[in-house]
């Protein structure tokens, strides 16, 4: 016989305690009908100003000169939405004139068994903010095949 399962009691609402309902006060007077304070005016100012402050901030930051990380993202990510084929992985992350060159590998054409998928490797050239310049393949290699390159030289 199987082993019964169990089910959570609906009772359990039940049990709970009502919240207690307060009338509310209309915002902005007091129960005599007084205005509030203006300090309570200058506090929300003050909130909007820091809210101001922190997208002054994020601005910099998003005009902030690129490190190596932030490049290798922005290439992968520009790769990416170009091929609408999956990435591999950053291969190249390099500082070149003024802005930067990634390199990123992408699967081109999955294969079964997957020793058989076609990669690629595509070259992105970034400005100094992260925006694309160009891209292009470099080449096109059967996964396994192994990177002879410059070691073969």
């Amino acid at each position: 016989m199987p082993a019964r399962r169990r089910t959570r009691d609906t009772r359990e609402a039940d049990d709970v305690e009502p919240v207690e309902q307060y009338d509310e006060e209309p915002v902005g007077q007091f129960e005599d009908g007084d205005e509030e304070d203006a300090d309570e005016n200058d506090d929300q100012d003050a909130d909007l100003d820091d809210y101001e402050d922190e997208e002054d901030e994020d601005e910099d930051e998003a005009h902030a000169p690129l490190n190596a990380m932030t490049a290798g993202a922005a290439g992968l990510r520009h790769i990416t939405e170009l091929t609408s084929q999956p990435a591999q992985g950053v291969t190249l992350v390099k500082p070149e004139g003024g802005g930067w060159l990634v390199g990123v590998e992408v699967v081109e054409d999955r294969r079964i068994p997957s020793s058989g998928d076609i990669l690629a490797l595509y070259e992105a050239e970034l400005d100094e903010e992260g925006n694309l310049r160009s891209y292009r393949r470099l080449r096109r290699y059967r996964r396994g095949s192994g990177d002879l390159g410059e070691a073969a030289r």
